[in-house]
């Protein structure tokens, strides 16, 4: 009986494998990306940051752009300064989220702020991949001008160099724009709860 299942089943993975090679024949282009991870679920800058880990490992330089989040000490932040501050550049241009600053201009004076060193980051050609953390949530106010955003990436950005744009409520302009889209979606989570933030899971 287990050698006729293991038959069907090394059958079944033979024609998986080539019709799988079949398709991958097809895919030889290669290109910089444009990436999106929005929803409201949890896990957009973790996978950004995921993506920035893999870079170093590669030996690709990459730059980190983080707005909203200002002086929180999240684990990424120590730990790409303190350990890979020459592998991975990292820029922090919000001072919080915007209910604690209750301050519009100075949050959009922060966004653009923080928009100006992403388009450098972007254009330099050292860098191959720029992770903009929570941009989408300065698009979302419109601290940032989207049209000027999307022209910039399908214009200017070099060919080769990837660029990922994370936070909640993509703007539809930006999707359409994007190479790559993932949405997070909340199903469950703690803080529903009462239990708040936890280190090493959300910052």
């Amino acid at each position: 009986m287990s050698e006729d299942l293991n038959a069907r089943h090394a059958e079944k993975m033979r024609k998986i494998k080539a019709a799988r090679d079949k398709m991958m024949e097809t895919k030889t282009e290669e290109k910089g990306l444009i990436m999106v991870h929005t929803g409201s679920g949890k896990g957009k800058s973790s996978s950004g940051f995921g993506m920035i880990m893999r870079c170093i490992a590669h030996g690709m330089p990459c730059a980190v752009v983080q707005f909203i989040k200002g002086n929180w000490q999240t684990g990424e932040k120590m730990f790409l300064r303190d350990r890979f501050s020459e592998e991975c550049r990292f820029f922090v241009s919000g001072e919080g989220f915007t209910w604690e600053t209750q301050d519009r201009e100075r949050d959009i004076a922060a966004a653009q702020n923080g928009w100006s060193i992403a388009q450098e980051q972007i254009l330099d050609p050292e860098i191959q991949f720029v992770l903009l953390d929570e941009i989408n949530i300065a698009l979302r106010y419109d601290y940032l001008d989207i049209d000027e955003v999307v022209e910039f990436l399908l214009t200017k950005k070099p060919e080769m160099t990837h660029v990922c744009l994370t936070g909640r409520n993509a703007k539809p302009e930006l999707i359409e724009a994007a190479d790559l889209v993932t949405e997070m979606t909340l199903i469950k989570h703690p803080f529903r709860d009462g239990i708040v933030a936890q280190k090493g899971v959300e910052m």
